[in-house]
């Protein structure tokens, strides 16, 4: 059965909620039969997909960066996100838009700590090392909170901070890259499955190496299509047993009707 808000919120300070990004539907639904609860993802053309693959983990979309641009937009598009079989809008956007949503009933996963999106503002680096930080991942928090969000994503916050946030808010935290301490342990799948080709962040582990197996596979290809090239080339293929034979009389007929 799948989780529900109500369900996830009753799990908090009891045990942590398994959570992933995937990227592909066999990924979500290899997640699934794991015994992965959440997922986050995108409303796309390929979530109809993902859903598919796996139609009893609690997913969290969200929509491409500027695409929720006024309350009227964002309730509209997160009613039709809803009907599409999401179920929480993941946005990272400002509290009026996270309100306007949640005040129509529609779930909100916030968004703290280091934001892809905004690194403009912060670099690529861990969020909540100063005081001053801190105390605004905290406030940053608690208004996400009163504005109606059910969740936030805590990313590359340290992990006394993380704790501090966890313990002092109702919301739901899913930390990356904060230890142990929230309410929910989020990696991605490209890095625990080995596809990421590109830099690994210190808090991410691989549990598999993808990559690899994926290059064997194509130089698998790769000379598959060779020796298929070079069977035709040299007579070796087709040989009889790949082909279809028929009799003399066909042959006569065929003669015959000319």
């Amino acid at each position: 059965m799948r989780p529900t808000v109500a369900s996830l919120q009753a799990l908090k300070g009891k045990r942590q909620i398994l959570t992933v990004h995937v990227d592909t539907p066999p990924e979500a639904a290899a997640a699934a039969e794991a015994g992965i609860e959440m997922f986050t993802f995108e409303v796309d053309d390929r979530f109809a997909a993902v859903r598919a693959a796996a139609p009893d983990v609690f997913i969290q979309a969200g929509y491409a960066q500027g695409h929720l641009a006024s309350e009227d937009i964002a309730i509209r598009e997160g009613f039709r996100a809803l009907e599409a079989g999401v179920d929480s809008i993941y946005f990272a956007g400002s509290l009026r838009l996270v309100e306007a949503m949640a005040r129509e009933g529609i779930p909100v996963t916030g968004h703290i700590g280091y934001v892809p999106r905004w690194r403009t503002w912060t670099g690529t680096r861990a969020v909540g090392k100063t005081e001053a930080e801190a105390v605004d991942l905290f406030r940053k928090a608690k208004a996400l909170e009163s504005a109606g969000a059910w969740a936030i994503e805590m990313e590359l916050v340290p992990v006394e901070v993380a704790d501090f946030i966890t313990r002092n808010t109702g919301l739901i935290t899913e930390g990356m890259g904060c230890g142990a301490v929230c309410d929910t342990q989020y990696l991605f799948s490209c890095d625990l499955l080995g596809t990421n080709t590109g830099h690994y962040p210190r808090h991410a582990k691989r549990y598999a190496d993808l990559a690899a197996e994926e290059a064997r596979l194509q130089a698998l290809r790769v000379q598959a299509f060779r020796d298929f090239a070079e069977d035709t080339r040299s007579g070796g293929y087709p040989q009889r047993n790949h082909e279809i034979h028929t009799g003399e009389a066909i042959l006569a007929a065929l003669n015959a009707a000319k």
